[in-house]
């Protein structure tokens, strides 16, 4: 699919001595797979080319993919750079992007802002790293994959699909993720470092489950404010990450985490749902992403509260019309 603009980015590619990497902030599976794969991948096929990861923040719990880039404002002024899994300019995670000479953009999100010279958006795809993998794929006899690079890309397509269980897998998916376990991918590492729990993370779930609230149609949620925070040691993106643990309720079709923000002040929101679409309720909310996976923000406890009585009526709007539902 889209094989035109693919060979765009490719010759693009091919056209620039130096290319820049970059993702979305606040950065998941998805964001560091698909930006250190491309990396990896552009520079064992272009050894002799200038590549770098840069953004300006990262994620913990993905320490283990190592470091990434820092370069001097003149880079970029005959660089190309190309942003991965990243829906709108306000969420690269690269301030000094607009230094860049070009901007090539691929996504997986529905499209909101194509800012890019080249605009390569699939939002059918589970995942950014689908996509890289596609791409590879496409040009698989003048790009060179190594183990490496396929590893990257393989947790990126694990991670943002719920482990090939989310809305979005298709049999290319798992196609594509088993081109990749051809190259001899470590995966008992992989999901040892992506799953493996620590005690505090465990003490940190039980309170979730002792503390979730339910609407009267069944949606779950829970509010991450600054003192349970605290309590636990959390980043905002550890905090962020117990929207997973409210996943299995049955008959809670949509979950949601609040997440307080205490230097910006204003409330993260991860929504996410089962069956049924969120986007446009998170694009109410100063937010968006996808169909079933989205975030949003809101400034105060008031509109918290107004987001969660949304999301009460849209549930009980969909099983009143819908059998089947768990």
């Amino acid at each position: 699919m889209n094989e035109k603009i693919k060979l765009q980015i490719l010759e693009k590619i091919e056209s620039y001595q130096t290319v820049i990497v970059s993702r979305h902030i606040r950065p998941d599976g998805d964001a560091v797979g698909a930006t250190k794969g491309l990396v990896r991948l552009l520079k064992d096929t272009y050894p002799a080319k200038d590549v770098y990861l840069v953004n300006d923040d990262y994620a913990d719990y993905l320490a283990f993919c190592g470091g990434e880039d820092s370069v001097k404002d003149d880079v970029y002024e005959n660089a190309l750079l190309i942003t991965v899994d990243t829906g709108t300019r306000k969420r690269i995670s690269n301030g000094k992007y607009m230094l860049a000479k070009e901007i090539v953009k691929i996504d997986h999100h529905i499209e909101a802002d194509p800012y890019g010279a080249i605009n390569w958006v699939e939002d059918f795809r589970s995942s950014a790293c689908e996509m890289i993998a596609d791409f590879y794929l496409t040009f698989k006899d003048r790009l060179k994959m190594s183990t490496e690079a396929a590893t990257y890309i393989y947790m990126g397509m694990v991670t943002d699909s719920g482990r090939f269980r989310f809305e979005g897998v298709t049999g290319e998916t798992l196609r594509l993720a088993g081109l990749l376990l051809d190259f001899g991918i470590d995966y008992e590492t992989l999901f040892a470092h992506l799953y493996m729990e620590t005690p505090e993370r465990l003490k940190l779930k039980s309170y979730v489950y002792e503390h979730i609230c339910y609407t009267k149609n069944g949606v779950a949620y829970i509010y991450m404010d600054e003192s349970l925070q605290r309590q636990f040691g959390l980043t905002l993106e550890s905090a962020s990450d117990v929207v997973g643990d409210l996943s299995k309720i049955r008959g809670s079709l949509i979950w949601v985490a609040f997440i307080y923000n205490s230097e910006k002040k204003e409330i993260r929101v991860r929504l996410r749902s089962r069956f049924l679409g969120i986007n446009d309720l998170a694009i109410k909310y100063h937010g968006g992403g996808h169909n079933m996976a989205a975030g949003a923000t809101v400034y105060s406890e008031e509109e918290m509260y107004a987001l969660v009585e949304d999301a009460d009526k849209l549930l009980g709007e969909y099983k009143a019309t819908h059998e089947g539902w768990l």
